[in-house]
């Protein structure tokens, strides 16, 4: 049994159990944590003792509610660029290794489950939410793009679906969490410790009640025609097109979103999620999100970002460039392969 203060990771019966346990932090994912849990993984692929893995986490606010980033960020006004690749580089494998898991692996996330939450809980076989389940991925609003496997995940969802959430960063609950393929069931949360016990017990995924229905309705599904056709747009700046010419009560509130975001960030994003559709598996999409976080902290708008969201939380980034003046070589440059060696290593 390993135990750490922030990552618990235990057997029980016939199961391997990781739990999240850093509540007052909304369990935002550290590198240490992130060690813990890829090691746990690693030692019981091959124990035939352990027949799934369940992921769970303390707290009712949070599965995971992101990354901490906030070590990162000092690196990086320090001048240490290297920080932020070296722990993403740890993290996309771990990501790799939940998604290419031999065994099943249950995720229940409760409360935000964001970011690097997404990155765990939303790779693994099977994956439970409940009534207050919040997922987002948010990273234009920090400068970043959504990474940790996101491009994935958006890049399947119905439509267009992908590239409004990519983009705008918008949360949503379990009804659209099952709509987006997000999820995969919904059981109450008053019932999720009966039913983790029951997959301790049994080591069967079978156990896991299918076709119950949220409390709460979707919100996507009837905006999907609407969502189609203005993020259908060779750009960001020809979706907002798309959306000033709607007119709609949606399309205001959204437009209002995408100009509040890093128009650097949301541009790169609606490609990176395209790529991903085109070779649609978690390394390739690993691969492609590490072209643009390795370069993040020198060359894109991520430490201003953090620092307006995060650091000084007065929620008004200077970002560098608008949708109108933004250029194509700079999101071009960002997106480029990695020289050879800088790029990411799956088999450590």
């Amino acid at each position: 049994m390993t135990d750490d203060p922030t990552m618990i990771a235990r057997i029980q019966d016939r199961a391997g159990w990781l739990t999240f346990n850093r509540p007052k932090a909304l369990n935002a994912l550290d590198h240490d944590m992130a060690v813990v849990l890829e090691r746990a993984l690693d030692d019981w692929r091959d124990d035939p003792a352990v027949k799934l893995v369940i992921i769970d986490a303390t707290g009712e606010r949070a599965f995971c509610a992101g990354g901490d980033i906030a070590a990162i960020y000092h690196a990086g006004r320090a001048g240490n660029f290297s920080a932020g690749p070296d722990f993403w580089r740890d993290e996309y494998r771990m990501n790799a290794k939940i998604k290419e898991y031999p065994k099943p692996i249950v995720a229940f996330m409760q409360g935000f489950v964001m970011g690097g939450g997404v990155g765990v809980g939303g790779l693994t076989s099977h994956r439970v939410v409940g009534d207050s389940t919040q997922i987002a991925m948010p990273e234009t609003g920090i400068g970043l793009i959504p990474d940790v496997g996101g491009t994935l995940l958006l890049s399947q969802a119905p439509g267009r679906l992908g590239e409004y959430l990519g983009v705008t960063g918008t949360r949503f609950g379990a009804a659209d969490a099952l709509l987006t393929r997000f999820a995969d069931a919904y059981v109450p949360e008053a019932d999720w410790p009966v039913l983790k016990d029951r997959l301790a017990e049994t080591g069967d995924v079978g156990v896991i009640p299918q076709g119950l229905v949220p409390q709460a309705p979707s919100r996507l599904a009837p905006l999907r025609a609407e969502i189609d056709a203005a993020f259908s747009g060779g750009s960001v700046q020809a979706i907002a097109a798309a959306l000033e010419a709607s007119g709609s009560d949606f399309a205001a509130e959204t437009l209002k979103v995408i100009r509040r975001n890093s128009a650097l960030s949301e541009e790169c994003t609606l490609q990176l999620v395209r790529m991903t559709r085109e070779t649609p598996d978690i390394r390739s999409a690993l691969s492609n999100e590490f072209r643009f976080t390795a370069r993040a902290l020198e060359h894109a708008e991520f430490l201003e970002g953090v620092r307006a969201q995060i650091i000084d939380k007065d929620r008004t980034p200077q970002w560098r460039y608008t949708l109108e003046s933004l250029p194509k070589a700079v999101v071009a440059a960002l997106l480029a392969p990695l020289p050879e060696g800088q790029g990411l290593n799956f088999a450590q």
